[in-house]
């Protein structure tokens, strides 16, 4: 079972996330963040709708991915939690797949405009990039997602489709990506999956999940509406003949009364 995870700066071992509310504050030695079961600095919440972030009313110094929160907000696998000054993941107990192949094995297999890269963060947050062709990240002038930062390598990754899958590779930079919240240089990418590049960069992937061409009528469908429409032609027939006949009938009385 892909059980999500809370993965703390300071500690060691990660926290299981099971339906229910799970507590979080300060640990014994107030070196950082550990579960605790009285008198939680936040809250994380687990029901049939995914994970939430609680801050209990009068905390401040709450963020997610940067993003101050005051309240509540829901989290995706792979968020960033900053909480009185230290850090937690959210993460998955199934590391990032791994392509298939060698390196630079692209087949030149044609992309797909459906699937996009979306930016939940940084510099492109609200912007979309489809997969219909090759996309590279770096700090490159011909770079798709341009990251114009001193340290970021001139051609950090590349994103392309490759043989069905949709493949982050690692163009040797410094540092790598972060897929989940998991560190990675190569992985396959699925619907959902958030990737972040030089710490602040987010993009999720958004994907069709089956196929979504538009319904077709083939011969028969398009017989059966025909037949159709002839029977409601027919059926409306014979009430115009009658409405046709009562007109006559009246004009009939009215020009043999009105000369009398």
């Amino acid at each position: 079972m892909d059980t999500l995870r809370l993965r703390f700066d300071t500690a060691g071992n990660d926290h299981p996330l099971s339906a229910g509310v799970h507590g979080v504050g300060r640990s014994r030695d107030g070196a950082g963040l550990e579960p605790v079961e009285a008198s939680p600095i936040v809250n994380f919440c687990v029901d049939r709708r995914g994970v939430w972030l609680a801050v209990p009313d009068g905390t401040r110094g709450v963020h997610v991915n940067g993003r101050p929160v005051l309240r509540m907000a829901m989290l995706r696998v792979g968020d960033a939690i900053f909480v009185d000054g230290s850090g937690i993941r959210l993460v998955s107990s199934r590391a990032p797949a791994q392509p298939t192949g060698g390196f630079g094995d692209s087949t030149g297999e044609p992309g797909d405009v459906r699937i996009v890269l979306r930016g939940v963060g940084g510099r492109y947050h609200g912007r979309c990039f489809t997969l219909e062709r090759p996309r590279l990240v770096g700090r490159a002038h011909e770079a798709d997602i341009r990251i114009d930062e001193p340290a970021f390598a001139e051609r950090h990754a590349r994103l392309e489709l490759l043989r069905g899958d949709v493949v982050l590779r690692d163009l040797g930079s410094a540092d790598g990506s972060l897929v989940n919240g998991e560190p990675v240089r190569d992985a396959v990418l699925k619907p959902g999956d958030q990737v972040v590049f030089d710490a602040h960069h987010r993009f999720v992937l958004e994907a069709p999940v089956g196929p979504t061409a538009t319904p077709t009528h083939d011969a028969d469908d398009a017989g059966a509406e025909a037949s159709v429409g002839r029977t409601r032609g027919v059926m409306h027939l014979p009430w115009l003949v009658l409405a046709a006949a009562l007109l006559a009938g009246l004009l009939a009385l009215l020009l043999l009364f009105g000369t009398g």
